[in-house]
């Protein structure tokens, strides 16, 4: 019969390891105390990594924010942009056309829509996060209080 193991995990430090941009570092949530950690990203043959692998059902590795996620949130905001200037800026600088910038420092100039993409990027993350969450049968007190699996 399995049961239920409540241990506290601090939704920032997981939220900051999950979004992390840092690829020099694997973070690893430890099930069992709820810690997030991080180690050498590059380093396969240490102590800490063998461990690591040796205890695969206490250790759970925490995906890193990638290229990916991040060009898919961009692509999902350029689109429901209604100033056509913003729009084209933006696709340029996805598809790499000179002249073309930083996105941040594109949005910059646009406060209003700066905003709504930290807004759509913080709601990306955290719904991506709960599924992972989801996934790997980690659930918040209130879903457990409700009985509920959702996050």
């Amino acid at each position: 019969m399995a049961t239920i193991h409540s241990v506290e995990i601090l939704w920032e430090d997981l939220f900051g390891a999950f979004t992390s941009g840092q690829l020099d570092k694997a973070y690893y949530l430890d099930r069992l105390t709820g810690e997030i950690f991080s180690v050498p990203a590059t380093s396969d043959n240490n102590e800490v990594r063998q461990q690591l692998l040796n205890n695969g059902e206490r250790f759970l590795e925490i995906p890193p924010f990638d290229y990916r996620s991040e060009r898919q949130i961009m692509m999902e905001f350029v689109t429901q942009i209604s100033d056509s200037e913003l729009r084209i800026l933006l696709n340029n600088s996805l598809a790499g056309k000179k002249p073309f910038g930083k996105i941040e420092d594109i949005l910059s100039f646009y406060p209003h829509e700066e905003d709504r993409f930290a807004l759509l990027k913080d709601q990306f993350l955290s719904n991506r996060l709960k599924t992972w969450m989801e996934e790997n049968n980690l659930f918040t007190a209130e879903a457990v209080l409700h009985g509920t699996k959702h996050a």
